[in-house]
């Protein structure tokens, strides 16, 4: 028998990918980004995108992950969000910690 990441006897994981848009590169939402998902226990990463928004995965136990997607639509101070698209996606086993991409 396999271990199923979503049977509960193995705790539910649940992914986002999410983009970010508003004035949100250039003022820290990564590095904030990245040091909120560690703090509530979140794998995944974030990371620029060409268009200036900015791109988040993050996964984890349902409750942190639903708190998680409520901060990205603040970020930190300097941060102005616009909007937030959140899909859920099929969690990746192969991810550990929270990444800044380049």
């Amino acid at each position: 028998m396999s271990a199923d990441s979503r049977h509960p006897a193995f705790g539910a994981t649940t992914a986002i990918i999410a983009v970010v848009a508003g004035r949100v590169q250039g003022v820290g939402f990564r590095y904030s980004t990245h040091d909120v998902a560690v703090k509530m226990g979140i794998v995944g990463w974030v990371r620029n995108r060409l268009d200036g928004t900015v791109e988040v995965w993050a996964q984890g136990p349902d409750d942190p992950v639903t708190a998680f997607a409520r901060y990205l639509e603040t970020g930190p101070r300097a941060a102005r969000v616009r909007s937030v698209v959140v899909a859920e996606v099929e969690p990746d086993p192969t991810l550990r910690g929270f990444d800044i991409r380049y």
